[in-house]
């Protein structure tokens, strides 16, 4: 196979002072409380984001199985993680906020409102016309709730995954090299500059703004495609201020939002056209590596702004970790999606009961 193919947005990775309270909110309230892998280990490649040494840390990887990407919450073990240097302004660098779809965007509203939660936004209408609002996790991490008909299926969680993100950049058109040109959102939803009415209530949302929403024309093939579904990526530049780098001299797992993860296939060929382009590997796995009972082929690129963008190459999901039962990807047909039998399978890993 000569060719790299993009399943879809794995996850999100969110460095947190408490896995377990991290997980059971995002279980609770955005109903990924599929736990695919926990993991606690030494990270030892990412020694460069973490102070030129390996640390000791917790990961958990949850998933809403009705669609979209997960979260990866990670935690340091043996570590106190810093905040952000600068209190958030929209348009720093880095990334900003996943979006996380919804069926029915008053039903979730209402939900979570109900629930105390702490909604900063009403409802408001996106510039492709959808409606969203922003809420914050109990981590002070914000999150864009929007309207999006992309579904794995169809449960009584009127919420599911993450089907995208929007990353401050400081030049849109160098970071379409990256974003358009080698992860294949190539269609243009909106591109617009301006000062826009659903990004008031956000710190600095009332600066003027250029903001490109692009989607993918290709439909994701093979692997976990089906589960992860279509997604959209938004490029936001501040135009009124001089952003700040969200992590700046700070380390990957330090707290908020530390990458954003594509489930792949081929890394050789993504390695050699991500080197072509200007945006190197910083970091490359073992062909395989063990996170828990999931084993894969991992690596790290920065973005043209030094967003880390991590890409998977999966090989082994466990099911019945007693039993020895996973799903292993390693040798089928790249471009052959997983049967849904074998995808619902997965709702074996919720975690239904919480303390």
């Amino acid at each position: 196979m000569k060719e790299k193919l993009i399943y879809g947005i794995q996850q999100i990775g969110i460095g947190v002072a408490n896995a377990d309270k991290a997980f059971k909110w995002y279980a609770t309230r955005l109903g990924a409380d599929a736990l695919i892998f926990d993991d606690s280990n030494e990270a030892t490649f990412m020694a460069k984001y973490m102070g030129g040494k390996s640390r000791k840390k917790r990961a958990l990887l949850a998933l809403n199985m009705q669609g979209g990407g997960g979260y990866e919450i990670w935690q340091f073990a043996n570590r106190t993680p810093s905040k952000p240097k600068c209190n958030f302004k929209l348009g720093d660098l880095g990334i900003q906020f996943p979006f996380i779809k919804t069926k029915d965007i008053y039903k979730t509203f209402e939900r979570l409102k109900n629930l105390n939660e702490n909604i900063i936004s009403e409802i408001c209408e996106e510039p492709d016309t959808s409606k969203s609002f922003y809420l914050k996790d109990p981590f002070n991490n914000i999150l864009k709730i929007k309207e999006f008909n992309s579904w794995y299926q169809l449960k009584k969680n009127d919420v599911g995954g993450v089907f995208g993100t929007t990353i401050g950049v400081s030049n849109i058109e160098i970071s379409l090299k990256l974003y358009r040109d080698i992860l294949g959102y190539d269609i243009v939803e909106y591109d617009k500059t301006g000062v826009f009415e659903d990004l008031k209530q956000l710190n600095n949302g009332d600066k003027k703004f250029r903001r490109i929403l692009l989607s993918h024309s290709e439909n994701r093939v093979g692997g976990f495609s089906k589960l992860f579904g279509k997604s959209e990526i938004e490029l936001i530049q501040s135009l009124e201020n001089v952003p700040n780098k969200i992590f700046e001299d700070r380390y990957w797992g330090d707290l908020g939002y530390i990458h954003l993860c594509f489930d792949i296939k081929n890394m050789k060929v993504l390695k050699d056209e991500c080197q072509e382009k200007g945006v190197p590997f910083q970091v490359i796995s073992n062909l395989s590596f063990n996170m828990g009972e999931a084993n894969g082929h991992w690596g790290y690129i920065e973005d043209y702004d030094g967003t880390l963008i991590e890409f998977i190459e999966t090989n082994k999901v466990p099911l019945l970790k007693k039993l020895g039962i996973n799903i292993n990807l390693k040798n089928r047909d790249p471009k052959k999606p997983l049967p849904n039998w074998m995808i619902k399978a997965m709702n074996l890993k919720r975690i239904k009961k919480f303390n």
